[in-house]
């Protein structure tokens, strides 16, 4: 009997059950798929939040690879869709760990963004105050709320933002890359934005010293790894029909990359399920390295793979390339790996 997914992570066969990576349940030929646009991946996750399809489980709750399927499913659709949803859920399971729940009929976003300074919250005479540029703010034009990270004068807070406040100003054009286009990306200014003391979540610092920052961490690295999955999606029905040796040794390397990092996620969400109460720093480290060093193997590769003919007629499958590309500096490089080796030498692993 053919396995089929139960949305938990795990493949039923008849009489077994077999864990299998949560980012690889099968999915639609995705030939004939439009290229996104920023209005239709901005209809694609307001739909996908009004139909209930990102309404997952809590990481740490017992269903984490569940809650990374879910991501990953939207991911290998369409990247700039899933990193609007990836914002939102990650901002429920903030508002959730702050015993805030999260307004079902409002869509959310994380903008955490300190380059060039970001957000600051001020008091004073008038109560509090938010100003500043936050750059990189996914679903800019879209979103209803967002958690903004802002420093003040004992360190980060959490701020829900009401975006439909006029002193929230939306820069068009400033996100220029070709890659994540589709995400409605842009920088915003926030002129003197009043700040009821109750919108102010947690104590100072609180963003990143909450365990969910590191689990939410490795959330990201499954909307990573779901991007490479997608392209190798997108490849294997290229060749299909197909007798190159060359070209499916290729795909079978991108396959093995790809699902050795999913099992490693896996493995993680276990870890995770396990002791919601423990940010599992050094595992969440190597799961976004290995999954950012599957994705490289497929960015590297996949174009070889491809071959030049499934690159110059599809533009999806250039978009693609071009959206994980960008998506995955997210992850930082040597300075991640270096937190990394500090913390195996510290015995913290």
């Amino acid at each position: 009997m053919t396995p089929e997914a139960d949305g938990t992570g795990t493949r039923t066969t008849t009489g077994t059950a077999v864990r299998g990576p949560a980012v690889l349940d099968p999915v639609p030929d995705p030939r004939g798929a439009p290229v996104a646009t920023p209005g239709t991946a901005a209809s694609a996750f307001t739909a996908a939040a009004a139909a209930g399809e990102l309404d997952l489980p809590l990481p740490g709750s017992g269903a984490t690879a569940a809650r990374w399927a879910g991501l990953a499913r939207i991911v290998r659709r369409d990247l700039p869709t899933a990193r609007l949803a990836e914002g939102h859920t990650d901002a429920v399971a903030v508002l959730a760990g702050e015993g805030r729940p999260a307004d079902p009929s409002v869509t959310y976003g994380v903008w955490a963004s300190r380059a060039g300074g970001g957000a600051a919250l001020h008091g004073g005479p008038h109560g509090l105050r938010l100003t500043g540029t936050v750059r990189f703010c996914s679903g800019a034009h879209v979103l209803d709320r967002a958690l903004v990270v802002a420093g003040s004068d004992d360190g980060t807070r959490i701020v829900d933002l009401d975006l439909r406040d006029a002193g929230v100003q939306r820069l068009r054009g400033t996100w220029r890359a070709a890659g994540m286009a589709a995400s409605d990306t842009d920088d915003v200014v926030l002129h003197d934005v009043a700040v009821a003391p109750e919108r102010v979540l947690g104590g100072p610092d609180r963003y990143t010293g909450r365990p969910g920052f590191w689990h939410g961490g490795a959330g990201v690295a499954a909307v990573w790894l779901g991007g490479a999955a997608g392209i190798v999606d997108e490849i294997a029905a290229a060749l299909r029909g197909g007798d190159d040796p060359h070209r499916a040794a290729g795909l079978g390397g991108l396959h093995v990359a790809v699902t050795t990092a999913g099992a490693l996620l896996d493995r993680t969400a276990a870890l995770l399920d396990a002791d919601p109460a423990e940010p599992h720093r050094s595992a969440v480290l190597t799961a976004r390295a290995a999954v950012e060093r599957a994705c490289r193997t497929v960015l590297d590769l996949g174009p070889e793979t491809a071959g030049v003919t499934a690159l110059a007629g599809s533009e999806r499958l250039a978009a693609r390339f071009a959206d994980l590309q960008v998506y995955l500096r997210q992850h930082h490089g040597a300075r991640d790996l270096a937190d990394l080796g500090r913390a195996l030498l510290a015995g913290e692993a």
